[in-house]
């Protein structure tokens, strides 16, 4: 399969990454704005699999040209993407009363709205069968537990959740399946700046695990899902 997966410079994206290349039966170019962090990405990934087709790709998906990407798919993905992860993303935590509007703003470009732009972007390059993972956060799902200072994050998250169910009613004709994984704690460098102390009882390379399982496969079973992954209840 050809693969793109955003926010792969840390944390799950990261993790998802090594799991995907390990097979050799899949390429991937793995989004992320840090260029040394995929640099260490790209060094842990030869290791594991000298042969492994990966390229990892300073991108920021909120500003920069799409145009050059497309060009680059055209080239070594033969004009198709069969997966996209849209994982990218960036966490607030801050008393309701004291986040400014530019935080709402910074939440929904980093969470939602570059995630539009890149889906707009890369459709064309996918077509009958492909799947489009967006990877959400389970402050955001409906009815679960919520955490104060998370009010800007969780909704954008929501916002993420909503446009996973509206895109599988519409891209039902071309046979694209989305589905998003509300994502619980994780240990990661986020969770550690989110809430230092925390110690989650998910390691990061097992997420990773699963949501790279999930992309392969998942949407052989579903679609328009937002499915909780968690250990707690709600």
């Amino acid at each position: 399969m050809n693969i793109i997966i955003t926010g792969a410079s840390s944390g799950v994206g990261f993790e998802a990454v090594l799991e995907l290349i390990l097979s050799g039966k899949h390429k991937v170019i793995a989004l992320a704005r840090s260029q040394d962090k995929l640099e260490k990405l790209l060094e842990i990934a030869k290791g594991l699999n000298p042969d492994c087709e990966v390229y990892a790709i300073a991108f920021d998906i909120i500003h920069d040209d799409y145009a050059g990407l497309q060009q680059f798919i055209n080239s070594n993905f033969d004009d198709r993407v069969d997966v996209l992860i849209n994982n990218a993303g960036v966490l607030i935590n801050k008393p309701f009363t004291e986040l400014l509007e530019t935080d709402f703003v910074e939440m929904l470009q980093s969470n939602y709205i570059g995630h539009v732009r890149i889906i707009q972007s890369l459709l064309g390059f996918m077509g009958e069968g492909s799947h489009i993972l967006n990877i959400g956060s389970m402050g955001g799902f409906q009815g679960s537990a919520k955490f104060p200072g998370l009010a800007a994050y969780s909704a954008s998250k929501a916002a993420l959740h909503t446009l996973t169910e509206c895109l599988a009613q519409e891209l039902t004709e071309q046979g694209i399946k989305v589905n998003c994984l509300a994502l619980g704690s994780a240990q990661t460098e986020m969770l550690e700046r989110a809430f230092p102390g925390y110690e989650s009882p998910v390691m990061a390379f097992e997420m990773g695990k699963y949501i790279a399982d999930f992309a392969i496969n998942g949407h052989r079973f579903f679609n328009g899902k937002i499915l909780p992954v968690a250990v707690s209840t709600p």
